[in-house]
Parts: structure tokens; C-alpha cells; sequence
């Protein structure tokens, strides 16, 4: 597949940013976006993995194919601890007090990953 179809392909599904996973105790980043800035970065870093902390299962921030932001979190099956409830209920408090990070990271999308012109991007707002 060349690099035009494999883009384009991407740009058709969602695509993580990043998450983290409390089963594994991990953090994940996406390198494609190795471009916002750090302090994005560890901003990111610190609300993924205190929202597993507190919630449990898997978290994740990515993109949907119109560059729209998805915060997505699950759990295992088997996982007694994790409670759906305080995770949606979390994930509108995350959507509600970061709103200005989450409009940030989808214009940086859409400018950067889905080449969007910036003029028109920013007579939306």
C-alpha cells in the first residue's frame, strides 16, 4: 500500500493519540503527533493515567475521522472494580473541564493530520 492509501486509510478510522491501560500499568503515546508541544504532552500523560487511577480499565483520547476528539474508556470483562457509571460520568467531567485542551488538539488535527486550510478552521470558531 503507498503512503497516499495508507493515509487516507487512517484518516477513514479513528486513531489514538494516546491512553493508558491500569491493568498493565501503562502509558502510550502516538508518535505521529510527536509535534504538539510537551507541556500537551504531560498534560495528557497526568489525565489519562489519573483517570485510570481512579476509574480503572483502559482510557483513551483519540481522533475520529472528521477530527472530532473521542474519549474512550472499557475495562475487561472479568474486571469487578471498574464501574461503568463513574466512567461516563468522568469522561463528561474530563470533556467539560478541559474543553479548551480537547478544541486545541482537534484543530491541531485537523490542521496538521488531515490538512485542513486554517483560514476556514478558524472562521468556525
Amino acid at each position: 500500500m503507498c503512503k497516499e492509501q495508507e493515509e487516507k486509510r487512517e484518516t477513514e478510522e479513528k486513531i489514538v493519540l494516546c491512553g493508558a491501560n491500569s491493568y498493565e500499568m501503562k502509558y502510550y503515546f502516538n508518535e505521529k503527533f510527536n509535534g504538539i508541544p510537551d507541556s500537551i504532552k504531560d498534560e495528557l500523560h497526568i489525565l489519562c493515567v489519573l483517570f485510570t487511577e481512579e476509574v480503572g480499565g483502559v482510557f483513551t483520547i483519540g481522533f475520529a475521522a472528521d477530527g472530532s476528539v473521542l474519549l474512550e474508556t472499557n475495562a475487561d470483562d472479568d474486571d469487578i472494580y471498574y464501574d461503568e457509571i463513574s466512567s461516563g460520568l468522568m469522561v463528561s467531567e474530563v470533556r467539560r473541564k478541559r474543553r479548551e485542551l480537547l478544541e486545541s488538539l482537534s484543530l491541531y488535527y485537523r490542521v496538521f493530520i488531515l490538512h485542513e486550510d486554517i483560514s476556514g478552521l478558524l472562521e468556525e470558531e
